[in-house]
């Protein structure tokens, strides 16, 4: 099974005879290796990570009337079971995993001052600290009003977990010429002001937030923090580039695993284009959990595998391996799409020595695109089996796939 994995990502990777020609060659492979470019490489590729979960009581995993610790919110099960993010246990077992990948980092999926999560940032810290790997900040749509707080959110995150540390923990990225500074990602930034439903009815977004308002913020951050960093870098979830110009961002950081790779190159154009810095990520699909129940006349439409799932059939043990190689083919595709993008001689990135890759997600385990190990799917328990889910043979298959990928990039020598 190993050798065949292999065989498939060099396939997957176009080794061999398709890259012959030197003039075939992607961007990244024809030139000086990023792993000379950035001394900090592995700190250049961050898992989103999620400490949202609890089992006493339950948090998330009983999300849309499931029932843990067997009936859990996932499509999978993960092979720690329905942990708790507060497990210091848990928490080293995920750093040794992110270690033995090759990756250096991490993105917090951030929901508020006192929230779940910023109660968890210590505790993850901590022990992340004693691995290498650094933290970086994903601030979320925490309430309505989160937009008009980005910038005392951003204060409150530099004092809390920066100064207060001595920044022993937080990320401050390299760029090429060596100069460093905090990063941050905003999900749902740049929404429209309303929006209309499935039944033709139109109301104003609740968490929107006008552009002029990110743009008074950010500038006003910069003017604060000149002293302090090099740069400090802003990134929007957005793949509406001018629009991200024009509310002052720096750059977007595509974080939805819908949108195909080869969508990469032309997005990252327009954000040259447009004066922006880009990121895209390394994942390997969507496979989300949808309801139980919907209230009457709500308006969902459930997204499907991604890639390419309509003729799965995930009750056979033949449906759930085609899905596994199709996600191994996923990760293969947007990791040589998100390099390719980045290193292009052409484009923002590679010009002002900006490389930034996120990898989505280390344990969203509720859309289905955890790197984290799952179960095998012999190991599942017979409590477990009649919620059918989509565990394949081997539970360790994204992670392997994904560190067979990162180690001649950091190790270009080896």
């Amino acid at each position: 099974m190993a050798s065949t994995r292999r065989e498939f990502l060099r396939a997957s990777l176009g080794a061999g005879a398709a890259f012959s020609v030197a003039s075939t060659l992607p961007a990244w492979a024809t030139q000086a290796p990023l792993a000379v470019r950035y001394a900090d490489l592995p700190r250049h590729f961050v898992f989103e990570y999620y400490p949202w979960y609890a089992s006493d009581p339950w948090r998330h995993w009983q999300q849309w009337n499931r029932n843990p610790p067997y009936d859990i919110a996932s499509n999978y099960v993960p092979l720690l079971g329905a942990y708790d993010s507060r497990s210091a246990a848990v928490i080293e077992q995920h750093a040794r995993w992110m270690v033995e990948s090759g990756v250096g980092a991490l993105n917090l999926s951030w929901w508020g001052q006192q929230s779940f999560q910023d109660m968890a940032t210590p505790l993850v810290m901590d022990v992340m600290k004693s691995y290498g790997i650094k933290v970086a900040f994903h601030l979320e749509p925490y309430a309505p009003d989160h937009g008009q707080h980005f910038a005392e959110n951003v204060l409150y995150l530099l004092q809390q977990y920066g100064q207060r540390r001595n920044y022993d923990t937080l990320l401050l990225l390299a760029d090429e010429n060596g100069t460093s500074g905090a990063v941050f990602k905003g999900f749902r930034t740049l929404l429209p002001a309303s929006a209309t439903d499935c039944h033709g009815v139109t109301q104003p977004v609740a968490d929107y937030t006008p552009d002029e308002v990110y743009l008074r913020q950010l500038d006003g951050l910069r003017a604060t923090l000149r002293q302090d960093f090099d740069h400090v870098t802003f990134l929007a979830d957005s793949t509406d580039t001018a629009r991200a110009a024009r509310a002052g961002f720096d750059g977007v950081a595509i974080y939805d695993d819908t949108v195909a790779p080869e969508l990469y190159g032309s997005i990252g154009a327009d954000a040259t284009r447009s004066g922006l810095l880009f990121s895209f990520n390394i994942n390997p699909g969507f496979d989300g959990i949808e309801p139980r129940v919907l209230a009457p006349g709500a308006c969902f439409t459930p997204t499907p595998f991604v890639p390419g799932g309509a003729d799965l059939d995930f009750s056979q043990a033949s449906g759930r391996e085609l899905a596994a190689m199709r996600a191994q083919g996923r990760i293969a595709d947007s990791f040589r799409s998100t390099l390719a993008a980045q290193t292009d001689p052409s484009m923002s990135n590679s010009r002002r020595g900006f490389f930034l890759v996120y990898l989505t997600s280390f344990n969203e385990w509720h859309e289905g695109t955890a790197f984290e190990p799952m179960l095998d799917a012999a190991e599942l328990l017979p409590q477990e089996r009649p919620f059918g889910y989509h565990n394949p043979n081997q539970g360790d298959y994204r992670l392997g796939a994904l560190s067979t990928l990162l180690h001649p990039v950091l190790n270009p020598s080896a």
